[in-house]
């Protein structure tokens, strides 16, 4: 058990974003492959460079683990003939299986004597399992884009160049495309040698280190984050850490260098996005911050190499700099020349979508709909004017030139040009965060305005996608509708909004017939956006932790509110972990079952002739206006155990009580009385969905 495998898999420069993908392949499918083959090994490990992907295999056993088995062959009837002799049926079983006759032992299977026999298959060596499967293991690597190259079968991301494949102190060899696979490697492109020779697995890392690459991404990523926040700290800064962007150099450079360099101080009178977007989105920089934030007149960026020359190297980053920033300072410049309010017109001539109008044309519905949302949340007349102009502004800056040489500041730069056009901090702060959350985990809007603003913008898109026929299908989603549609959830949760979901969608939905004369089949549409934002909602949900069951039972209730059906979700479950309702279940599912007999929820005292009944109807009577009362303060809890309190008298009306009699008064008016006290539980949940 102490064998210890590698391969190393030899590429041009591997994109940065695709690397953890495949390292996540590559030791998922190898461990696979290794359990399958019967294959015991103690871990496990992979590593990459942009140049190399890498496996170790640690502990492997000698050889396969032995296989016993019992095996089905042909029936008793067929298998011997009138003498017991072994017919060619049976012969022919014992030779496939490389047993002999006296493996061989009878047992019945549905109702029919069968021959089965005991098969013994002897591991095969741990070297020639891994011959034959590695190659599989490499072309089982599945990137979002491929390639092909020189003629050769396999798609991958770069082509590949080299493989390594060692058991040990031995060459593992196996045919892969043409593609020479031993023991010979190369180090970093510019700084090591183009062919090293890698004798043992131990001996691989050092090897590699000696010629200026770090194979494990782990310590690279140590250096980078420990070495240029010492960095900073040496110029009394803090570096201004951004984790994707720190993955992303750690999977760009095979032997990190941090270096400092340093901002031209004309440029710092620019607004610190428009510095430090360049930076960070385009050339990879690290921005330096003092103790409050503010930004410094220094940058770190890593190096792929080691510190020859540096001076040099970090005057050609600091020109590169330069030179983005210049451009930056010369359309910044441009930009504030006229109002932003003046850009609104240029709209006009940019396509949302083609069949969805301009974004002069989604800017008029982002306002509708931002006021019809306001309105509904009866908000402020001074929030609503805020809000009405920001919406007006909101797509303005996608004209100017900075937001097009840098489309990341969209928004920031419609925030930043609103206030130089002396805009109040509500408009301009909403037409930044119209766009929060862009991605999961991000920040959301503090604004109402902007609250709203973001909600009216992201249901636009959806409701003119659905109404296209262009909604997410499979893992495609070409507008980003399900990232939209969680954000538009998260802002209502984090906000406390009481929207009616429904009422937003047919808002949305009637000003695309009111502005563009969209023609399609609304009821159909607007059931499946619904139908899209229920499957969003039963997910983030579940994500919270809630239960899948009480999901489905408030979600069946038929309220569209997301707020109200989060608190109810939440008090639901809550009451499940304590087991409080555990024991009511099957009382109140007898009453929905029954209760869906019924078209109506009129109940005449006078008809009721059994004790149980009249005492069910008087304690329901009791508490109807508290449940309401209740669910009107959102004291679902209260609600669920004045509920509670009812499984007496219910069950009573079942142990003496006869619902479906022939007398058809009895029988309609005691399924009344079911219905309606089914139809006030439905208010809080669907209980027949809660599982036991």
């Amino acid at each position: 058990m102490s064998n210890k495998y590698l391969l190393e898999i030899g590429v041009e420069e591997l994109p940065a974003r695709l690397i953890n993908g495949a390292l996540a392949q590559l030791k998922e499918n190898t461990e696979k492959m290794l359990k399958n083959e019967r294959i015991e090994y103690t871990n496990t490990e992979t590593y990459a460079t942009p140049r190399r992907l890498v496996l170790i295999i640690r502990g492997l056993s000698d050889k396969q683990s032995t296989l016993k088995e019992r095996v089905k062959g042909p029936a008793k009837r067929i298998a011997y003939d009138d003498k017991d002799n072994p017919t060619k049926a049976l012969q022919g079983f014992m030779r496939g299986q490389g047993i002999s006759i006296e493996q061989i032992f009878i047992d019945e299977h549905n109702g029919e004597e069968y021959v089965y026999g005991n098969v013994i298959k002897e591991g095969k060596d741990t070297f020639t399992v891994l011959s034959n499967n590695m190659a599989d293991i490499i072309k089982s690597i599945v990137f979002p884009k491929s390639m092909k190259w020189g003629g050769k079968n396999i798609r991958f991301a770069r082509p590949i160049r080299w493989i390594v494949s060692i058991l040990n102190d031995r060459v593992l060899p196996f045919e892969f495309e043409g593609i020479e696979v031993g023991n010979l490697t190369k180090g970093h492109r510019f700084l090591g040698s183009n062919r090293i020779e890698i004798n043992s697995v131990e001996e691989y890392f050092s090897k590699l280190e000696d010629n200026f690459v770090l194979v494990d991404q782990n310590k690279r990523w140590e250096i980078i984050k420990y070495g240029s926040e010492r960095l900073a700290k040496e110029k009394g800064g803090n570096l201004l850490i951004d984790e994707d962007l720190l993955d992303e150099v750690t999977n760009i450079v095979e032997y990190p260098t941090p270096i400092i360099g340093r901002i031209e101080k004309e440029y710092l009178s620019l607004p610190e996005d428009v510095i430090i977007t360049p930076m960070k989105e385009h050339l990879r920089f690290f921005p330096i911050v003092n103790d409050k934030g503010k930004l410094l007149p220094y940058f770190i960026t890593v190096r792929n190499g080691n510190k020859e020359y540096i001076e040099m190297v970090v005057k050609g980053n600091e020109k590169v700099l330069e030179a983005r920033l210049e451009d930056a300072k010369f359309f910044y410049h441009e930009d504030i020349k006229q109002p932003l309010e003046d850009y609104v017109e240029q709209l006009k001539n940019i396509v949302f979508q083609e069949k969805l109008g301009t974004l002069y044309d989604k800017t008029i519905r982002i306002q509708k709909l931002s006021k019809k949302i306001g309105d509904y949340l009866e908000v402020g007349e001074e929030t609503q004017r805020n809000m009405e102009r920001a919406a007006y502004l909101s797509k303005a800056d996608l004209v100017t030139k900075m937001v097009d040489e840098f489309t990341e500041l969209q928004g920031r730069m419609g925030m930043e040009y609103a206030k130089q056009a002396g805009e109040n901090e509500i408009v301009s702060t909403a037409i930044y965060e119209q766009y929060l959350p862009r991605f999961a985990g991000d920040e959301l809007p503090t604004t109402t305005a902007g609250s709203i603003l973001s909600i009216a913008d992201k249901l636009d898109t959806i409701a003119g996608s659905f109404a296209i026929g262009i909604q997410p299908t499979g893992s495609q989603d070409p507008y980003g509708l399900r990232r939209q549609a969680l954000g538009i959830i998260n802002i209502i949760l984090d906000k406390r909004l009481n929207l009616a979901l429904g009422e937003l969608i047919d808002s949305a939905l009637y000003i695309y017939v009111e502005e563009l004369g969209l023609v399609f089949d609304y009821s159909s549409i607007k059931k499946e956006i619904v139908d899209f934002f229920n499957g969003r909602i039963k997910n983030m949900f579940i994500d919270m932790g809630i239960r899948y069951d009480i999901i489905d039972g408030v979600i069946s209730t038929g309220i569209d509110n997301i707020y109200d059906l989060k608190v109810r979700a939440d008090k639901l479950n809550q009451y499940l972990e304590e087991d409080r309702l555990t024991e009511v279940l099957f009382t109140f599912n007898r009453v929905i079952n029954l209760a869906e007999k019924t078209t109506s929820t009129e109940v005449k005292r006078d008809l009721f002739v059994e004790d149980a009944e009249v005492e069910l109807y008087e304690a329901f009577n009791d508490i109807e206006e508290k449940v309401l009362s209740c669910l009107d303060k959102k004291e679902y809890d209260k609600a669920l155990e004045l509920f509670i309190g009812l499984k007496e008298p219910v069950d009573n009306f079942f142990d003496h009580v006869m619902v479906m009699v022939d007398d058809e008064d009895l029988r309609g008016n005691r399924l009344n009385l079911l219905g309606k006290i089914s139809e006030t539980m439905l208010l809080i949940c669907d209980l027949s969905k809660l599982v036991k």
